[in-house]
């Protein structure tokens, strides 16, 4: 039986490292694309080279650009693979705003770049895309696969873009292509630019003593918080369906950075309290230490209304089901975090 071939772009980030794992573990030989610019392997996914044994021939990094398509085409052309996984992008919000034009070159234009270097060669992969929540910007939930586009950032504009071309590629030009449209999954493996970890690393490292307090932006900001590693396996699912079509990924559940904030501190035996209200609110110990305050410098650009999925169509026709509550996400990053001090 022949050996399926998956190339994944970004695998160096939280998703690409999970799906990584969970295509190894299946059997696939991945190869893994990883900007020119980067120094070393990130920390977050050294653990699955370390791990392999000695010959191991499954897994190829090599390196590469979403805004040089004369690359995708060679490595296209080298790996022959019979899956993309298109996670690559620009996706900080607050870096889209400073920095417009590389997020739709990259988040926008590399997915088209991508797509086109499959058509010009023929190539007989199926295609997965990974949009984001972004794209419906601050429509009231819950938010399906038929939900109003109108992205609010950059980064939501760029996705909205790749969103419509993979599309586009589908319908005119017969590639088997899909876009799944991710709500907010996270994981121990979150870059630490992100609340979330922003959050369970920062209570590590007061809890160490190498931190005073934590900063942080709204707490009533809400979000569709779901688990990394349920989601790479809805990405994989997209791609054995026998016909291509866009899902929505979602727990369809929102929780607030206040309640993010009161799990974590529980979980590691911190619990806090709130005092005070608007900018001068606090979050505080038993013994009255300020723990958390609010800087608006971390507030949102744009306004930060509470969004949240409909997953029905992915749960009836591919059987996913997110396996991981919002409580147990928690705790396995703040787990995590402490155990790395």
């Amino acid at each position: 039986m022949e050996r399926k071939t998956a190339f994944i772009t970004g695998i160096s980030g939280q998703d690409g490292s999970y799906l990584a794992e969970f295509l190894l573990d299946r059997g696939y030989h991945v190869c893994g694309m990883i900007r020119q610019a980067e120094p070393r392997i990130p920390a977050d996914f050294q653990h699955l080279l370390d791990q392999l044994p000695a010959g191991f021939d499954r897994l190829s990094l090599v390196p590469g650009d979403l805004q040089n398509a004369e690359e995708l085409l060679d490595i296209l052309r080298q790996f022959q693979p019979r899956e993309i996984y298109h996670l690559g992008a620009q996706s900080h919000i607050q870096v889209s705003f400073q920095e417009p034009v590389e997020t739709g070159d990259i988040s926008g234009l590399g997915t088209v770049r991508l797509l086109e270097a499959v058509r010009h060669l023929q190539l007989p992969a199926r295609i997965f895309c990974a949009s984001s929540s972004e794209v419906f910007g601050n429509a009231s939930g819950p938010l399906s696969e038929t939900s109003s586009i109108h992205p609010r950032n950059p980064y939501g504009a760029a996705k909205a873009y790749a969103l419509h071309m993979t599309r586009i590629y589908r319908e005119v030009h017969g590639l088997f292509a899909c876009s799944g449209i991710l709500f907010n999954h996270e994981s121990p493996r979150r870059g630490s630019n992100f609340v979330t970890r922003k959050i369970t690393s920062g209570l590590a490292a007061l809890l160490k003593g190498t931190q005073s307090e934590l900063a942080l932006g709204n707490l009533e900001a809400r979000r569709d918080w779901g688990f990394a590693g349920d989601y790479v396996q809805g990405m994989w699912q997209m791609l054995q369906s026998p016909l291509p079509q866009d899902f929505v990924l979602a727990s369809g559940e929102t929780h607030s950075v206040r309640e993010f904030c009161e799990i974590a501190f529980a979980h590691a035996g911190l619990p806090i309290t709130w005092r005070g209200t608007g900018l001068q609110e606090e979050g505080v110990s038993n013994e009255g230490r300020v723990l958390i305050r609010i800087d608006p410098q971390y507030f949102r650009v744009e306004s930060d209304k509470p969004v949240f999925g409909d997953s029905t169509l992915a749960r009836q026709e591919l059987g996913w089901v997110p396996s991981t509550s919002f409580q147990k996400l928690v705790s396995l990053m703040v787990d995590h975090d402490l155990d790395r001090q």
